[in-house]
């Protein structure tokens, strides 16, 4: 189970709309808040258009045990910064603790090698959620295995299978 961190990039679920906040699933024990007022541009009069079961991409701002995990979807400038609410048909998916760190390294090869495969977009969540979307839903799920894979390969059997998938 995922315990909140303060400033921790996530990938949360609307479940609930109550008020001015909305809820958010982010696989702890709790759901996290998540004010309409934490997005880039939002005013009273111009709502961010967020319904249940959206996916939204933040970051914790408070996240300790005495309190509800808070988040947002900008950062100290007020910008977006990427965060708000992810594309709908997209896929999102589960995996380790262990393989988020791995992809988010800074020099993680893994993404660097699926991006010469085809084009697609990518969110991940410190929270063990991913996130993506090529241009079909073939390639999206071709994906999708192989990041799900990359935890129990050797990076020589990844460019092996990279390799048979790209045909070379």
């Amino acid at each position: 189970q995922y315990v909140p961190v303060k400033g921790d990039h996530v990938i949360g679920i609307v479940t609930a709309k109550a008020g001015d906040v909305f809820r958010l699933d982010v696989g702890g024990s709790e759901p996290a808040s998540l004010s309409y007022l934490a997005f880039e541009g939002a005013t009273k009069r111009n709502r961010p258009n967020v319904q249940v079961g959206d996916l939204i991409y933040g970051q914790f701002v408070v996240a300790n045990k005495d309190m509800e995990p808070e988040m947002v979807c900008i950062d100290s400038s007020g910008k977006s910064s990427g965060m708000g609410i992810i594309g709908q048909d997209g896929f999102l998916f589960k995996v380790s603790l262990g393989l988020i760190r791995k992809l988010l390294a800074p020099k993680c090869e893994i993404i660097q090698e699926l991006s010469q495969l085809y084009p697609f977009e990518l969110v991940i969540g410190m929270n063990g959620r991913i996130w993506v979307k090529a241009r079909t839903v073939q390639q999206t799920l071709i994906i999708v295995n192989i990041l799900e894979a990359c935890e129990y390969m050797t990076a020589e059997q990844r460019k092996q299978a990279l390799a048979k998938l790209s045909g070379n």
